[in-house]
């Protein structure tokens, strides 16, 4: 792409339209009272009168250079608000928007000011820009969604995917406030220059050159980001150049560094949704084409799903390859058969026999002995005599 992006094309990314469905759909109650919640009058007067305590007002008449970039980031976003700017006592460099509707408050801390040049000094006030456009679209309801997967993180009801489901909301907003702080700066280069100098505190970056060092730690390193808040730097850069250039299967490559495979240790609510999905469509295809349906294995499927029926769209092996689940989903699987195999002792055998070949397909064989010792009680007799009757199937 060799002309900036227009700023139609900041939209939220899939993953925050996702989540604000499913909110919504599943959490009704949950969603109107997030919605609902607002600021106060005397809570904004405090945090104002707190922002002052603790900071020093970067007026516009005694800092009027500043405010003039922040002007014209505030005008490539399309942004008319009262502004005010902020700094913090802080040995490290960061920006943080402090979000309060129709008014814009941002906070400097470190040598930023000192530090940045002008164009990456306007791609960092896109970046904190960026969360107040997001916060004030749509009524509000991408920052609804936040609030709410915040909050929920000081509950005692919390859940492992309640905090999964945050971590990646998070990071898929700093991708977004990314996008909003390259059209601020006019091109990629000062946001990456940018991100590299707050992380680093180096001096002087080559956006170009930090692009090919985020290739090459992609090319060895495969896994999805692991962190909390801010995905890693390359990542981050990585993501906002296949952006800016309009790279098709960017969500399908998002998905690969954000959130990796399905693992059983690793679901947000979605993927939770999804592998309910996709253990309903197993299970059917593990009964397709055989005989197994008994009575008790029908009565332990129902235990899962009330609902169940004699129609259900079987979901075979080539759903669970290891570029869509990891080991741990494919343990999951062999424990479900496991669980039906065991479930009527007339069929026993032959409920083994197919767990053994799905398995095989699975490319989860060895696993599922293991399943068989600790949950079948089988020694090496058992199992020998199961592999030799494995094998006589297959043949034949």
């Amino acid at each position: 792409m060799s002309q900036v992006p227009q700023l139609g094309m900041l939209m939220p990314l899939e993953y925050h339209t996702t989540i604000v469905a499913y909110l919504q759909c599943r959490e009704p109650e949950v969603w109107e009272w997030g919605r609902k919640r607002t600021n106060h009058a005397e809570q904004l007067e405090e945090l104002r009168a707190a922002l002052l305590r603790e900071t020093y007002r970067i007026d516009a008449d005694a800092h009027p250079t500043v405010h003039a970039t922040l002007s014209q980031a505030m005008d490539r976003l399309g942004i008319s608000a009262p502004a005010t700017l902020y700094q913090a006592s802080a040995v490290d460099m960061n920006a943080m928007l402090v979000y309060v509707p129709g008014e814009v408050h941002i906070i400097l801390h470190g040598p930023i000011l000192e530090r940045l040049a002008e164009d990456e000094l306007l791609a960092v006030f896109g970046h904190e820009l960026s969360h107040y456009l997001l916060w004030s679209r749509d009524e509000g309801k991408f920052l609804v969604a936040d609030r709410i997967l915040n909050d929920v993180q000081a509950s005692f009801a919390v859940q492992a995917s309640h905090l999964e489901t945050y971590r990646r909301y998070v990071l898929h907003t700093e991708l977004f406030a990314d996008r909003g702080s390259a059209i601020a700066a006019g091109s990629v280069g000062p946001a990456i220059s940018a991100l590299v100098k707050v992380q680093t505190g180096i001096s002087k970056v080559d956006p170009a050159a930090y692009l090919r060092q985020a290739i090459e730690i992609e090319s060895s390193d495969a896994k999805a980001s692991a962190a909390q808040s801010h995905p890693e730097t390359f990542i981050r850069a990585r993501a906002l150049a296949l952006w800016w250039d309009e790279t098709p299967d960017l969500e399908t490559w998002l998905a690969t560094r954000l959130h990796g495979p399905l693992a059983m240790e690793q679901l947000d609510l979605p993927d939770q949704a999804k592998l309910q999905a996709l253990t309903r469509g197993f299970l059917a295809y593990y009964l397709t084409g055989t005989s197994l349906g008994s009575d008790a294995v029908l009565a332990q499927i129902r235990a899962l799903f009330p609902d169940w029926s004699d129609s259900e769209s079987a979901v075979g092996p080539e759903h669970f390859v290891a570029d869509k689940v990891d080991d741990s989903v494919r343990g999951y699987l062999n424990a479900l058969m496991m669980d039906l195999a065991l479930a009527d002792p007339d069929q026993q055998d032959a409920a083994l026999q197919r767990a053994g070949q799905v398995a095989q397909a699975l490319d989860s064989f060895e696993a599922l002995l293991l399943n068989l010792r600790r949950d079948a009680g089988f020694g090496k007799r058992e199992i020998d005599r199961f592999k030799r009757q494995l094998t006589k199937e297959v043949r034949a």
